[in-house]
């Protein structure tokens, strides 16, 4: 699993059909974001994951209007929401 995917969510559309092994990375710093393996298919027009690779992968920030808003654990870029309980499988997010 050494290859990596670059992936900014604010324009990820072209990474929602793609499953090759790699590692999905932050397009502004290269900090390690999510995992293929934790990657699935979604309704939604962008990719989706059910965990970060790292706890300090991602931060996160509460929004009025329900969802988390999340961000590069490094360099801050908005990568979009966590979703809770909207994962593949019962109690995981989507992100």
């Amino acid at each position: 699993m050494d290859e990596m995917s670059y992936c900014s969510f604010s324009g990820g559309e072209e990474y929602k059909n793609h499953f090759l092994p790699g590692i999905y990375v932050c397009t502004e710093c290269g900090h390690k974001l999510f995992s293929s393996m934790s990657k699935f298919e979604h309704s939604t027009p962008w990719p989706a994951f059910s965990q970060t690779i790292h706890e300090d992968s991602v931060t996160k920030h509460p929004e009025a209007w329900g969802p988390l808003k999340v961000s590069c654990g490094k360099c801050g870029n908005g990568l979009g929401h966590e979703f809770l309980y909207d994962g593949p499988k019962e109690g995981l997010s989507r992100f």
